[in-house]
């Protein structure tokens, strides 16, 4: 990408989460820093700058496809970080980065995605691009542990007011599973009965005449989400505070 191609003083960042297991992880890119006459193994979240003629929704999109593999996904913008410092937290990231840089002052719009690590062909992630537990993320380069920290937030914010959660379910799962992906995303634990009686009145949770198989225990009935339900439902304000 040429330097005239970009607008030197804005780039969009993505925090992308996924669930697989139980378990809600966090997409990040590895880079090769150069410092001190050794070579140092650092990790980023997927990010770029924005080009002239895109708008930031297409950069996001672009940056998902370029350094992930990932195309087709939930993507939403939720912040924009602005310190003057954000690129100098610490000397390395700075030197790493710096003759890339066209202004030393850059704002970076932050967008999060969401996604059901099952349902993806993770064989297209870029050889540097890995799957971290979201609970157990290091130190990122730059400002990325204040974008994921801040992403976490306004997704658990918004799981509550907006159905985003069947993002990260398969297209039909159990309320078991349904509520294993709560948990994990709140870092908590739900009392199944009232965490029930709570799903039980969306209009929009399908009941099908399907049930698991193979499985060691009592098989569960198997859900799913009609959005063309929702849509009609929407004055009814999303609410899922168990």
């Amino acid at each position: 990408m040429r330097r005239n191609e970009i607008l030197a003083t804005i780039s969009v960042d993505c925090v992308i989460f996924g669930y697989y297991e139980n378990e809600l992880s966090v997409l990040v890119r590895k880079e090769q820093v150069p410092y001190n006459d050794e070579i140092i193994e650092e990790w980023k979240l997927p990010g770029n700058h924005v080009r002239r003629d895109e708008d930031i929704n297409a950069t996001a999109a672009r940056i998902l496809k370029e350094q992930t593999g990932l195309e087709g996904i939930f993507v939403k913008q939720f912040w924009i970080f602005s310190a003057p410092d954000r690129l100098r937290r610490r000397p390395q990231d700075f030197e790493w980065v710096k003759p890339r840089l066209l202004d030393e002052r850059v704002l970076t719009v932050g967008f999060y995605s969401l996604i059901n690590i099952a349902s993806i062909d993770n064989s297209k992630l870029i050889d540097v691009a890995k799957w971290i537990n979201a609970y157990e993320i290091s130190e990122l380069m730059f400002d990325h542990n204040e974008i994921f920290d801040e992403a976490l937030k306004k997704l658990r914010y918004d799981l509550l007011h907006e159905p985003l959660i069947f993002e990260l379910l398969p297209e039909k799962f159990t309320l078991t599973q349904m509520q294993n992906v709560y948990e994990v995303v709140f870092n908590t634990t739900y009392d199944k009965r009232n965490f029930r009686r709570k799903i039980n009145k969306m209009p929009y949770l399908i009941q099908l005449d399907e049930i698991q198989t193979g499985v060691s225990h009592k098989p569960a009935r198997y859900y799913s989400f009609n959005r063309d339900i929702y849509e009609k439902n929407r004055s009814e304000r999303f609410d899922f505070r168990v």
